[in-house]
């Protein structure tokens, strides 16, 4: 890989952020699993990006990974350049009753400036974990809440590096997913928030904080794996299954929660994907739903390795 890495570099334009070749990925992704980054860009700021993304060839491949919390990263890496949203995208403020969120700001961080000056409404994203682009990308939601409710208009680059302003109905918000093409590339959102007291907002998102430690493991795992079908869950489908503590490898279904996969400690990021269809053909095979991945996976196989084969069609 280092000629062909050398030379991407070589094509792409300078930058005032950092641009790192063949960088380890597993070590920042929840799973602590996967491959590299073929080139790794930490933009400095929105301009940064928006002259990369405008003097970058279209030929090369462009991904944007936040705090990878719903992400999987197989074994052989990201071709093309990978750009993680970290300082100059972490901007919190609040006017009046709005909230603006940098991509790269952390759903929780967000859900406690909210508190701080007493807007409620936002209480749900103290339970998604994860930044507010992956939040925009994914209409992620919880306990009661999700990003379609909340989101006063998104801020956006197009693969061009032309800025976009993004309305509700532009985003095509459905559940857990976003109409916006995956070129496009989140920045930041206007959040609406309504007046509340801050106590009670506190208590809410202590209340969250305390279901989720009572309900989901907290160990090396992605998050929900699959969506709920409609008028069932997931995890109940999984448990009638016979999948709960399933295991291939290091990944494990969680016993905890069994929508729910974790890396018990060497998972490889293919024991986890095979883990994750074996559990969708059981599930198919026992009730005749087909489970959909929430869990984003991405990425290539180890070079002579054959992906993984799905459990049943997606």
């Amino acid at each position: 890989m280092a000629r062909t890495t050398q030379h991407l570099i070589d094509r792409l334009p300078p930058v005032r952020g950092r641009l790192t070749a063949n960088a380890p990925l597993a070590s920042v992704t929840w799973f602590r699993a996967g491959g590299p980054a073929e080139i790794l860009f930490r933009p400095a700021d929105r301009d940064d990006l928006a002259a990369f993304l405008a003097g970058t060839p279209d030929d090369i491949p462009v991904t944007v990974l936040g705090v990878a919390s719903n992400l999987l990263v197989r074994d052989g890496g990201i071709p093309g350049v990978v750009i993680r949203l970290l300082r100059g995208f972490t901007d919190i403020r609040v006017e009046g009753e709005q909230v603006f969120a940098g991509a790269g700001a952390l759903d929780l961080n967000v859900a406690l400036t909210a508190r701080d000056h007493g807007l409620a409404g936002l209480e749900f994203l103290s339970g998604v974990p994860g930044t507010i682009g992956g939040a925009l990308r994914m209409n992620a939601g919880a306990y009661g809440g999700e990003m379609k409710d909340a989101v006063a208009h998104a801020e956006a680059l197009d693969r061009s590096g032309r800025a976009l302003r993004l309305t509700p109905d532009e985003l095509g918000f459905t559940y857990r997913h976003c109409a916006v093409p995956e070129s496009v590339i989140f920045t930041g959102a206007v959040l609406r928030g309504r007046p509340g007291r801050a106590e009670e907002i506190g208590a809410r998102i202590v209340e969250i904080d305390r279901a989720r430690g009572e309900t989901q493991p907290r160990s090396r795992t992605g998050g929900s794996t699959f969506t709920n079908p409609p008028g069932d869950k997931a995890w109940r489908l999984i448990d009638a299954a016979g999948c709960r503590g399933l295991r291939i490898g290091g990944a494990q279904v969680s016993e905890k929660h069994c929508n729910f996969l974790i890396n018990t400690g060497d998972a490889t990021a293919r024991d986890i994907e095979a883990l994750g269809e074996e559990v969708r053909r059981r599930v198919h095979e026992a009730s005749g739903v087909t489970l959909r991945w929430e869990i984003m996976r991405i990425g290539t196989p180890c070079a002579g390795e054959a992906p993984v084969t799905p459990g049943v069609p997606s």
